[in-house]
Protein backbone atom coordinates (compact mmCIF):
# COMPACT_ATOMS: atom_id res chain seq x y z
CA UNK A 1 0.00 0.00 0.00
CA UNK A 2 1.48 3.54 -1.02
CA UNK A 3 2.50 5.58 2.19
CA UNK A 4 3.61 9.06 2.00
CA UNK A 5 6.96 9.54 4.09
CA UNK A 6 7.47 13.00 4.62
CA UNK A 7 11.26 13.47 6.16
CA UNK A 8 12.37 17.03 7.64
CA UNK A 9 14.74 18.24 9.92
CA UNK A 10 12.66 18.26 12.91
CA UNK A 11 9.20 16.57 13.55
CA UNK A 12 5.94 18.44 13.85
CA UNK A 13 6.31 16.94 17.13
CA UNK A 14 9.08 18.29 19.71
CA UNK A 15 10.13 15.93 22.72
CA UNK A 16 11.09 17.84 26.18
CA UNK A 17 12.42 16.84 29.28
CA UNK A 18 11.63 18.36 32.20
CA UNK A 19 13.43 16.24 35.69
CA UNK A 20 11.92 12.96 34.57
CA UNK A 21 8.84 13.91 32.88
CA UNK A 22 8.77 13.52 29.14
CA UNK A 23 6.32 16.13 27.03
CA UNK A 24 5.24 16.07 23.36
CA UNK A 25 4.45 19.68 21.92
CA UNK A 26 3.46 20.68 18.31
CA UNK A 27 6.75 22.19 16.77
CA UNK A 28 7.45 25.94 15.85
CA UNK A 29 8.44 26.77 12.40
CA UNK A 30 6.89 27.28 9.14
CA UNK A 31 7.41 24.18 7.64
CA UNK A 32 5.70 21.90 10.57
CA UNK A 33 2.79 24.76 10.01
CA UNK A 34 2.48 24.31 6.59
CA UNK A 35 2.68 20.77 6.08
CA UNK A 36 0.76 19.95 9.33
CA UNK A 37 -2.61 20.11 8.16
CA UNK A 38 -1.66 17.96 4.73
CA UNK A 39 -0.09 15.35 7.10
CA UNK A 40 -2.69 15.04 9.32
CA UNK A 41 -5.39 14.80 6.22
CA UNK A 42 -3.33 11.92 4.51
CA UNK A 43 -1.87 8.56 5.50
CA UNK A 44 1.40 8.54 6.31
CA UNK A 45 4.24 9.22 8.22
CA UNK A 46 6.79 11.56 9.13
CA UNK A 47 10.65 11.32 9.52
CA UNK A 48 12.77 13.81 11.85
CA UNK A 49 14.60 14.95 14.79
CA UNK A 50 12.77 15.40 18.35
CA UNK A 51 14.75 18.38 19.33
CA UNK A 52 16.74 17.33 21.74
CA UNK A 53 19.80 15.95 22.02
CA UNK A 54 20.22 12.25 22.80
CA UNK A 55 22.27 12.54 26.04
CA UNK A 56 19.37 13.87 27.48
CA UNK A 57 17.78 9.82 27.40
CA UNK A 58 18.49 7.08 28.98
CA UNK A 59 18.00 4.13 26.96
CA UNK A 60 14.20 3.29 28.42
CA UNK A 61 13.19 7.18 27.81
CA UNK A 62 14.95 6.63 24.28
CA UNK A 63 12.40 3.64 23.96
CA UNK A 64 9.18 5.49 25.56
CA UNK A 65 9.61 8.10 22.99
CA UNK A 66 10.19 5.88 19.83
CA UNK A 67 7.34 3.83 20.74
CA UNK A 68 4.78 7.17 21.68
CA UNK A 69 5.71 9.04 18.55
CA UNK A 70 5.52 6.13 16.19
CA UNK A 71 1.60 5.26 18.06
CA UNK A 72 0.25 8.51 18.40
CA UNK A 73 1.55 10.46 16.25
CA UNK A 74 2.84 8.20 13.26
CA UNK A 75 6.28 9.86 13.76
CA UNK A 76 9.66 7.96 13.54
CA UNK A 77 12.56 10.05 15.75
CA UNK A 78 16.12 10.57 14.52
CA UNK A 79 17.90 10.69 17.94
CA UNK A 80 21.02 12.84 17.41
CA UNK A 81 23.95 13.97 19.74
CA UNK A 82 24.79 17.50 21.03
CA UNK A 83 28.09 17.67 18.98
CA UNK A 84 26.37 16.39 15.41
CA UNK A 85 23.56 19.64 16.37
CA UNK A 86 26.09 21.91 17.22
CA UNK A 87 28.22 21.08 13.73
CA UNK A 88 25.09 20.10 11.63
CA UNK A 89 22.36 21.83 12.68
CA UNK A 90 24.15 24.96 14.44
CA UNK A 91 27.17 24.66 12.16
CA UNK A 92 26.73 23.86 8.37
CA UNK A 93 22.97 24.81 7.69
CA UNK A 94 22.57 27.50 10.01
CA UNK A 95 26.21 29.36 9.56
CA UNK A 96 27.12 27.98 5.83
CA UNK A 97 23.76 27.54 3.94
CA UNK A 98 21.66 29.83 5.41
CA UNK A 99 23.52 33.01 5.51
CA UNK A 100 24.82 31.72 1.79
CA UNK A 101 21.61 31.20 0.26
CA UNK A 102 19.97 34.10 1.45
CA UNK A 103 23.35 36.60 0.34
CA UNK A 104 24.29 37.19 3.50
CA UNK A 105 28.08 35.93 2.36
CA UNK A 106 29.88 37.63 4.62
CA UNK A 107 28.34 35.33 7.66
CA UNK A 108 28.72 32.17 5.68
CA UNK A 109 31.64 30.03 7.63
CA UNK A 110 33.29 27.48 5.27
CA UNK A 111 34.18 24.58 8.01
CA UNK A 112 35.31 21.18 6.54
CA UNK A 113 34.50 20.44 10.16
CA UNK A 114 30.65 21.55 9.42
CA UNK A 115 30.28 20.00 6.03
CA UNK A 116 31.61 16.21 7.66
CA UNK A 117 29.11 16.34 10.13
CA UNK A 118 26.10 17.70 7.81
CA UNK A 119 27.04 14.22 6.15
CA UNK A 120 26.82 12.27 8.57
CA UNK A 121 23.63 13.39 9.68
CA UNK A 122 22.20 12.72 6.40
CA UNK A 123 23.50 9.67 6.57
CA UNK A 124 21.91 8.47 9.48
CA UNK A 125 18.37 9.93 8.28
CA UNK A 126 18.81 7.41 4.80
CA UNK A 127 19.23 4.48 7.24
CA UNK A 128 16.33 5.22 9.39
CA UNK A 129 14.35 5.63 5.76
CA UNK A 130 15.81 2.46 4.15
CA UNK A 131 14.76 0.18 7.32
CA UNK A 132 10.87 2.01 7.15
CA UNK A 133 10.32 2.29 3.27
CA UNK A 134 8.68 -0.10 1.35
CA UNK A 135 8.44 -0.04 -2.43
CA UNK A 136 5.65 1.88 -3.29
CA UNK A 137 6.12 4.63 -0.86
CA UNK A 138 6.64 7.83 -2.02
CA UNK A 139 9.36 9.86 -0.04
CA UNK A 140 8.94 13.48 0.39
CA UNK A 141 11.99 15.21 1.55
CA UNK A 142 12.15 18.99 2.77
CA UNK A 143 14.42 21.60 2.77
CA UNK A 144 18.55 22.43 3.02
CA UNK A 145 18.98 20.24 5.91
CA UNK A 146 18.60 17.80 4.04
CA UNK A 147 20.21 18.66 0.46
CA UNK A 148 22.42 14.77 0.02
CA UNK A 149 19.44 12.85 1.07
CA UNK A 150 17.86 12.35 -1.96
CA UNK A 151 21.36 10.66 -3.86
CA UNK A 152 21.98 8.75 -0.43
CA UNK A 153 18.20 7.17 -0.67
CA UNK A 154 18.68 6.41 -4.47
CA UNK A 155 21.41 4.90 -3.55
CA UNK A 156 20.35 2.28 -1.52
CA UNK A 157 16.57 2.17 -3.32
CA UNK A 158 17.35 2.98 -6.78
CA UNK A 159 13.84 2.17 -7.56
CA UNK A 160 12.23 4.65 -5.16
CA UNK A 161 9.88 7.53 -5.96
CA UNK A 162 12.07 10.82 -4.19
CA UNK A 163 10.53 14.34 -3.82
CA UNK A 164 12.54 17.33 -3.11
CA UNK A 165 11.34 20.94 -1.89
CA UNK A 166 13.66 23.73 -0.88
CA UNK A 167 11.54 26.23 1.53
CA UNK A 168 14.13 28.78 1.23
CA UNK A 169 15.63 30.86 -1.84
CA UNK A 170 18.00 29.01 -4.40
CA UNK A 171 20.78 31.73 -4.82
CA UNK A 172 22.54 32.99 -8.66
CA UNK A 173 24.69 30.61 -9.72
CA UNK A 174 27.47 33.35 -8.66
CA UNK A 175 26.87 32.84 -4.96
CA UNK A 176 26.16 29.33 -5.21
CA UNK A 177 29.71 28.50 -6.65
CA UNK A 178 31.38 30.54 -3.65
CA UNK A 179 30.12 26.90 -1.77
CA UNK A 180 33.46 24.88 -1.99
CA UNK A 181 31.16 21.29 -1.72
CA UNK A 182 28.92 22.78 -4.74
CA UNK A 183 28.85 19.75 -6.57
CA UNK A 184 27.89 17.49 -3.41
CA UNK A 185 24.87 19.44 -2.93
CA UNK A 186 24.11 19.25 -6.58
CA UNK A 187 24.08 15.85 -7.04
CA UNK A 188 22.13 15.23 -3.67
CA UNK A 189 19.44 16.96 -4.70
CA UNK A 190 19.50 15.31 -8.26
CA UNK A 191 18.99 12.04 -6.51
CA UNK A 192 15.43 13.20 -6.76
CA UNK A 193 12.77 12.67 -9.34
CA UNK A 194 11.03 16.03 -8.94
CA UNK A 195 12.61 18.81 -7.18
CA UNK A 196 10.31 22.04 -5.99
CA UNK A 197 10.72 25.77 -5.35
CA UNK A 198 9.09 28.54 -4.45
CA UNK A 199 9.30 30.75 -7.18
CA UNK A 200 10.58 30.45 -11.33
CA UNK A 201 13.76 32.49 -10.20
CA UNK A 202 14.96 30.20 -7.88
CA UNK A 203 14.37 27.56 -10.53
CA UNK A 204 16.23 29.24 -12.87
CA UNK A 205 18.82 29.57 -10.29
CA UNK A 206 19.12 25.88 -10.09
CA UNK A 207 19.28 24.87 -13.04
CA UNK A 208 22.01 27.27 -14.11
CA UNK A 209 24.27 25.80 -11.59
CA UNK A 210 22.88 22.35 -12.58
CA UNK A 211 24.23 23.11 -15.90
CA UNK A 212 27.44 25.38 -15.41
CA UNK A 213 29.25 22.77 -12.50
CA UNK A 214 27.73 19.64 -13.92
CA UNK A 215 27.36 19.83 -17.60
CA UNK A 216 23.77 19.07 -17.49
CA UNK A 217 21.66 20.64 -19.63
CA UNK A 218 17.46 20.92 -19.33
CA UNK A 219 14.62 21.25 -21.50
CA UNK A 220 11.79 22.51 -20.33
CA UNK A 221 12.88 22.15 -16.85
CA UNK A 222 13.63 18.15 -17.34
CA UNK A 223 17.84 17.14 -16.38
CA UNK A 224 18.49 13.89 -18.44
CA UNK A 225 20.90 11.89 -15.78
CA UNK A 226 22.13 8.69 -17.56
CA UNK A 227 19.65 6.43 -16.31
CA UNK A 228 16.69 8.72 -15.68
CA UNK A 229 14.89 12.11 -16.16
CA UNK A 230 14.79 15.04 -12.86
CA UNK A 231 11.69 17.35 -13.10
CA UNK A 232 12.25 20.95 -11.16
CA UNK A 233 9.54 22.81 -11.06
CA UNK A 234 7.72 25.85 -9.00
CA UNK A 235 5.26 24.65 -6.00
CA UNK A 236 4.46 28.10 -4.25
CA UNK A 237 3.43 26.63 -0.76
CA UNK A 238 0.14 27.84 1.36
CA UNK A 239 -1.36 27.69 4.33
CA UNK A 240 -4.73 26.05 5.46
CA UNK A 241 -6.83 29.05 5.02
CA UNK A 242 -9.59 27.81 6.80
CA UNK A 243 -7.96 26.87 10.32
CA UNK A 244 -5.95 30.45 10.56
CA UNK A 245 -9.63 32.27 9.34
CA UNK A 246 -11.79 30.83 11.85
CA UNK A 247 -9.23 31.46 14.61
CA UNK A 248 -10.36 35.20 14.41
CA UNK A 249 -13.55 34.74 16.08
CA UNK A 250 -11.87 31.68 18.26
CA UNK A 251 -13.46 33.02 22.12
CA UNK A 252 -9.68 32.54 23.15
CA UNK A 253 -8.46 35.31 20.41
CA UNK A 254 -11.15 37.06 21.38
CA UNK A 255 -10.66 37.46 25.02
CA UNK A 256 -6.52 38.20 23.99
CA UNK A 257 -7.70 41.01 21.64
CA UNK A 258 -10.23 42.56 24.73
CA UNK A 259 -6.70 42.29 26.90
CA UNK A 260 -4.54 44.55 23.98
CA UNK A 261 -7.69 47.12 23.78
CA UNK A 262 -7.88 47.60 27.62
CA UNK A 263 -3.77 48.05 27.87
CA UNK A 264 -3.92 49.96 24.61
CA UNK A 265 -7.05 52.07 24.43
CA UNK A 266 -7.91 53.49 21.28
CA UNK A 267 -4.64 53.34 19.95
CA UNK A 268 -3.79 52.52 16.47
CA UNK A 269 -1.51 48.94 16.01
CA UNK A 270 1.20 48.41 13.69
CA UNK A 271 1.15 44.35 14.05
CA UNK A 272 4.44 42.32 13.17
CA UNK A 273 5.24 38.46 13.75
CA UNK A 274 8.46 36.63 12.66
CA UNK A 275 11.08 34.79 13.71
CA UNK A 276 14.28 36.77 15.07
CA UNK A 277 16.57 36.45 12.06
CA UNK A 278 18.45 38.66 10.10
CA UNK A 279 16.68 37.87 6.96
CA UNK A 280 13.35 39.49 8.34
CA UNK A 281 14.92 43.35 8.23
CA UNK A 282 13.12 43.15 12.03
CA UNK A 283 15.70 46.59 12.55
CA UNK A 284 14.65 48.00 9.48
CA UNK A 285 11.16 47.71 10.59
CA UNK A 286 11.82 49.44 13.48
CA UNK A 287 13.73 51.91 12.01
CA UNK A 288 11.14 52.71 9.56
CA UNK A 289 8.75 53.41 12.35
CA UNK A 290 11.14 55.70 14.09
CA UNK A 291 10.95 57.73 11.10
CA UNK A 292 7.53 57.88 10.34
CA UNK A 293 6.81 59.12 13.51
CA UNK A 294 9.59 61.93 13.58
CA UNK A 295 7.86 63.05 10.26
CA UNK A 296 4.29 62.84 11.43
CA UNK A 297 5.07 63.53 15.28
CA UNK A 298 0.82 63.84 15.18
CA UNK A 299 0.94 60.46 15.95
CA UNK A 300 2.52 60.04 19.02
CA UNK A 301 0.51 58.33 21.35
CA UNK A 302 -1.67 57.53 19.26
CA UNK A 303 -0.26 54.97 17.26
CA UNK A 304 1.57 51.24 18.88
CA UNK A 305 4.15 48.70 16.97
CA UNK A 306 3.66 45.65 18.25
CA UNK A 307 5.94 43.35 17.67
CA UNK A 308 6.09 39.75 17.94
CA UNK A 309 9.85 37.93 17.34
CA UNK A 310 9.89 34.19 18.12
CA UNK A 311 13.31 33.03 19.32
CA UNK A 312 15.57 31.40 16.71
CA UNK A 313 18.82 29.91 16.60
CA UNK A 314 19.81 31.63 20.22
CA UNK A 315 22.98 29.62 19.80
CA UNK A 316 24.64 31.07 16.92
CA UNK A 317 26.34 34.36 17.02
CA UNK A 318 24.53 36.52 14.79
CA UNK A 319 21.26 35.78 16.41
CA UNK A 320 22.68 36.84 20.02
CA UNK A 321 23.93 40.33 18.04
CA UNK A 322 20.38 40.89 16.04
CA UNK A 323 18.73 40.60 19.59
CA UNK A 324 20.78 43.00 21.39
CA UNK A 325 20.76 45.07 18.00
CA UNK A 326 16.78 45.32 18.03
CA UNK A 327 16.32 45.52 22.11
CA UNK A 328 18.73 48.90 21.79
CA UNK A 329 16.55 49.79 19.07
CA UNK A 330 13.26 49.39 20.72
CA UNK A 331 14.82 50.72 24.18
CA UNK A 332 15.67 54.38 22.07
CA UNK A 333 12.55 54.71 19.88
CA UNK A 334 10.53 54.17 23.16
CA UNK A 335 12.87 56.36 25.00
CA UNK A 336 12.34 59.04 22.40
CA UNK A 337 8.26 58.83 21.66
CA UNK A 338 6.74 57.06 24.88
CA UNK A 339 6.93 53.50 26.53
CA UNK A 340 3.98 52.29 24.63
CA UNK A 341 5.29 53.13 20.90
CA UNK A 342 6.78 49.77 20.77
CA UNK A 343 5.46 46.93 22.33
CA UNK A 344 7.90 43.97 22.11
CA UNK A 345 7.49 40.53 22.79
CA UNK A 346 10.35 37.78 22.50
CA UNK A 347 8.48 34.79 22.37
CA UNK A 348 6.44 31.75 21.01
CA UNK A 349 2.70 31.85 20.78
CA UNK A 350 0.99 28.51 20.88
CA UNK A 351 -1.78 28.19 18.36
CA UNK A 352 -4.96 28.54 20.09
CA UNK A 353 -3.91 27.07 23.41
Amino acid sequence: MERMIIVSNRLPVTVAKRKDDLSFNSSVGGLATGLGSFYNSYKGIWVGWVGISSERFNEKERKIIKTKLIREFSCYPVLLTQKDVDLYYNGFCNKTIWPLFHYFIQYAIFDKKLWDAYKRVNEIFCDIISEIANANDIIWIHDYHLMLLPELIREKLPDAKIGFFLHIPFPSFEIFRLLPWRREILDGLLGADLIGFHTYSYVKHFLESVRRILGFEHTYGEITLSNRIVKVDTFPMGIDYEKFANAASDSKVQRELDKIRKNLGDRKIILSIDRLDYTKSIPQRLEAFDLFLDKYPEFKAKITFIVVAVPSRTKVEHYRLLKKQVDELIGKINGKYGTFAIYFMFLHFPFLE
